[in-house]
């Protein structure tokens, strides 16, 4: 379960999705400088959420239905495809048994091979890259009608934060992202930004006055205790570790039944998570330039 030790029971996958059809993603507010909304926030309901797209079934590569905005007009920039496009899924086969100790590293180490490869392709280091594959794969064990792809995941990880790297912050070997740590602006209701006031005393965004957005997938603190995650099963749920994060990110997604592969769920879980339109566009053309990039 993607909470406390990450256990997987037996095979984690007899066979890996050769092609992924589908992008799913954490949306979270940007860090400093942005004053976009929150993760798990309230959002603004007169700003509307782009309505069900889909169809009710998963659309083929290569379908032409474009989503569009509430009234109609159609989401710029599309080019007439539903969601980013197909990617090759990690390639190999995820521990069984027990969740190991931090002696035998993450289990996100059994892709290093795929993740040095892809991410080479798509210019995204391989400490990352094992993060969002891990966490896709997880969530085909755990929550199989969710359909979550690491292209979306590795997008968001870029637009937050550039996976891990954003105001001079250093991505470590062990996924976390520090020198120094990645906060958010004050959610203190100034300059757009929602009144946020602190709830966690500091713990984990360094703030006793207002909540900020934490780490490379920029969670705010209520959202991380609900839904955080230890996926490189150190004993801690640790928002500043990409591993962590991003398997958070998939668990958020994946919440209320959706299925990603369907353009609908995909753009209401983007748009549940930070309800602005230029944000989801950005993470759409990221993960479709992401998955373009790996298949080359």
């Amino acid at each position: 379960r993607p909470s406390g030790r990450l256990t997987l029971p037996g095979l984690f996958l007899l066979a890996l999705v050769a092609a992924t059809a589908t992008a799913g993603a954490l949306l979270v507010p940007a860090t400093a400088g942005d004053t976009r909304r929150v993760a798990g926030a309230t959002a603004d309901p007169s700003s509307g959420v782009v309505p069900g797209l889909g169809t009710g079934v998963p659309l083929p590569p290569g379908a032409t239905a474009v989503p569009a905005l509430p009234g109609g007009t159609p989401l710029p920039g599309l080019s007439g495809s539903p969601l980013p496009g197909v990617t090759p899924g990690p390639g190999g086969v995820l521990p069984t048994g027990p969740a190991v100790g931090p002696a035998a590293g993450r289990p996100a180490d059994a892709l290093a091979a795929w993740a040095q490869t892809t991410g080479a392709k798509v210019g995204i280091s391989p400490v990352a890259m094992q993060a969002y594959g891990y966490a896709e794969l997880v969530l085909a064990e755990t929550n199989r009608s969710c359909g979550l792809s690491w292209t979306t995941l590795a997008a968001i990880g870029f637009v937050e934060s550039r996976h891990g790297q954003a105001n001079g912050a250093t991505l470590k070997p062990n996924g976390r992202a520090e020198d120094p740590l990645i906060f958010g602006l004050p959610l203190d209701g100034q300059g757009g930004r929602m009144l946020i006031r602190d709830s966690d005393q500091g713990r984990l965004d360094n703030d006793t006055t207002y909540d900020r957005a934490v780490g490379p997938m920029q969670f705010i603190p209520t959202t991380w205790e609900e839904i955080g995650a230890d996926a490189d099963n150190d004993g801690v749920k640790d928002p500043h570790n990409i591993n962590d994060a991003a398997l958070a990110a998939g668990r958020y997604l994946c919440k209320g039944s959706r299925n990603l592969t369907i353009p609908g769920d995909w753009w209401e879980a983007i748009l549940s998570y930070n309800d602005v339109r230029r944000y989801a566009l950005d993470v759409y053309n990221t993960a479709n330039r992401y998955g373009q990039a790996s298949r080359t």
